[in-house]
């Protein structure tokens, strides 16, 4: 289910994308969705994993994005993994259309939400591919926190 988050519901995470990715840069869009997407959305029962923000006539678009079909729906049901057009301001659009050709980053979905207001937002970022060595050192450094986090806990608990 969705779970709240500085002040914002956030209905879908992309774990994956933070350890593939480098992330760069962090966007914020709106998104282009249908009534019976943002009901299927506010049930949270959407996924991002395999999903890609890329360029289509000239905007942003989100790809590959699955919102099922609400189940109150009738024959005005939307597509489950239809094109999303996402709103961001024009210079935002460019700047991110030079950065994946100029430099060869992608833009990658990391989180579905909805903000204080109700309206549904992707949270984008910018993000650079990670090699094997690399996924391995943030797997290891992980690791690590999470050991130093429990032997903290530990020493509190028998100093008490």
């Amino acid at each position: 289910m969705a779970k709240k988050q500085e002040g914002r519901k956030v209905v879908a995470q992309n774990r994956k994308a933070l350890h593939e990715y480098f992330i760069d840069e962090r966007y914020e869009a709106g998104l282009v969705l249908s009534g019976t997407e943002v009901k299927s959305l506010r049930e949270g029962r959407s996924t991002i994993g395999d999903a890609h923000a890329g360029e289509m006539q000239g905007d942003l678009w989100l790809f590959n994005a699955y919102i099922p079909e609400f189940h109150g729906g009738n024959q005005f049901n939307h597509e489950t993994r239809r094109p999303r057009k996402l709103l961001m301001r024009r210079r935002q659009i460019e700047s991110l259309k030079g950065a994946v050709q100029r430099k060869g980053l992608t833009v990658v979905p990391l989180s579905i939400y909805f903000n204080e207001r109700g309206w549904a937002k992707v949270e984008l970022g910018l993000a650079r591919g990670k090699k094997l060595v690399d996924k391995r050192a943030s797997e290891k450094e992980r690791d690590w926190q999470r050991d130093r986090q429990r032997l903290l806990r530990e020493t509190h608990k028998s100093g008490d």
